[in-house]
């Protein structure tokens, strides 16, 4: 056994024996949030599908009853038009979450063969060098994930428990006093005021809240974590394309080149699934960002204005939550072209010139899948990168002028 090898390997069993180890490092902040929302695929042995199943149908009810009455309060009932412009920020984000949560139910069998072709590469690894490659790039998406949890978790808290503190309870026009909830009801359906009904909806708007958080959280660690794992894999080919033009060695390097080739092929169609698996989920989140990044602009000027502090922090909190949260997505996908993109010219700058004229021939095929960088893209109509974050900045900033404009 040599000294790059990963110890204790026996025939039949992985090869690489910290493989169980690893992934449940890599996945440990995704896959916790995933199963409380029922996401999680079921193939791993810890993993209960009837709960799953109970998860789904407990969000498919929670997420429609909080949304529905406070849709039909802003249409039917609400007629304070600032009131309906802050509501309204709202209300989109609840049912661009719906729509992201039902996308990625649908698109659930597609997760659970991606989750298991990143086990299956964790299974493989040989050499510890790749390991560590693998542990590097596998440890930032885990990172990127926390830090998402941190942000989102901490603007919704903010949101419904020290804004709603803020509202506090008040007086009508009809006499009556409302206490605060995460989410208006429209009245015409019940009396949300009467206890134990208050009581009832309060606690199931909360969970909601919880709901519509872990979703965006959901979109962006699966992203992280993924594009992370071909960054990973293409490093891991790079190291392999320099040691193969080494004229020392006297071994034939056209196993070894059809060797990278296939991992290469393999790595490419794991990256074309993933922008299968996130280009409607991506896409939702970046019309819904754009959108509401412009509203909480405004929401945190006026605000401002207003004095008013704790809305203030809370929007401002929210603001920076959902900024960094296209700014993950946008930076895993340029990171995703850069990677893919410079397989190529590392063909053209290593010693070709000591290989055989067939394995140099071979190159060609690796420099032509170059030409096209894998990518992640919001439904097929913009590639997600940081030229795209900055364009998504500029546009909220248009439509925040305009809005402005308009209400003055």
């Amino acid at each position: 056994m040599t000294s790059g090898e990963v110890p204790n390997q026996d025939v039949g069993r992985p090869r690489n024996p910290y493989y169980e180890k690893d992934v449940n490092f890599i996945f440990k902040p995704s896959r916790w949030i995933l199963k409380s929302i029922g996401i999680w695929p079921g193939f791993l042995k810890d993993n209960n599908q009837h709960l799953d199943k109970l998860a789904v149908g407990i969000c498919n009810i929670l997420l429609p009853f909080s949304i529905i009455p406070f849709t039909m309060y802003l249409v039917l009932e609400e007629k304070n038009i600032m009131a309906l412009l802050k509501l309204t920020g709202l209300l989109t984000f609840c049912w661009i979450s719906l729509l992201k949560y039902w996308s990625l139910i649908a698109c659930k069998p597609t997760l659970k063969h991606c989750i298991q072709i990143v086990e299956d590469d964790w299974k493989e690894v040989e050499l510890n060098e790749d390991r560590e490659l693998m542990l590097k790039y596998g440890n930032v998406g885990r990172n990127l994930t926390i830090l998402c949890v941190a942000f989102m978790y901490s603007g919704g808290i903010m949101y419904h428990t020290v804004g709603q503190y803020a509202i506090g309870t008040h007086i009508d026009e009809h006499n009556r006093t409302i206490k605060p909830l995460n989410f208006p009801v429209y009245s015409g359906l019940f009396d949300s005021q009467k206890r134990p009904y208050y009581d009832l909806v309060f606690v199931m708007h909360v969970i909601s809240g919880y709901i519509i958080n872990s979703v965006t959280i959901s979109v962006c660690g699966l992203a992280a974590l993924f594009a992370s794992h071909v960054c990973g894999q293409i490093d891991i080919m790079i190291l392999r394309l320099q040691n193969l033009a080494d004229h020392k060695k006297k071994t034939d390097s056209n196993p070894r080149l059809a060797k990278i080739i296939e991992h290469h092929v393999r790595t490419l169609k794991f990256s074309s699934m993933i922008e299968k698996l996130l280009q409607e989920v991506c896409f939702l989140e970046f019309m819904g960002s754009t959108f509401m990044i412009c509203m909480l602009e405004y929401y945190t000027i006026t605000d401002w204005n207003d004095n008013n502090r704790v809305s203030f922090i809370t929007y401002s909190l929210l603001l920076l939550s959902f900024m960094f949260n296209v700014f993950i997505l946008c930076y895993i996908g340029d990171l995703l072209i850069e990677k893919t993109g410079n397989v190529g010219l590392l063909c053209f700058t290593t010693d070709w010139y000591h290989l055989q004229v067939k394995t140099m021939r071979s190159l060609i095929l690796i420099i032509g899948m170059s030409r096209f960088p894998s990518k992640i893209s919001a439904g097929q109509i913009a590639d997600l990168n940081l030229s795209t974050f900055g364009n998504i900045i500029k546009s909220s900033l248009a439509y925040l002028s305009f809005l402005r404009t308009s209400i003055a």
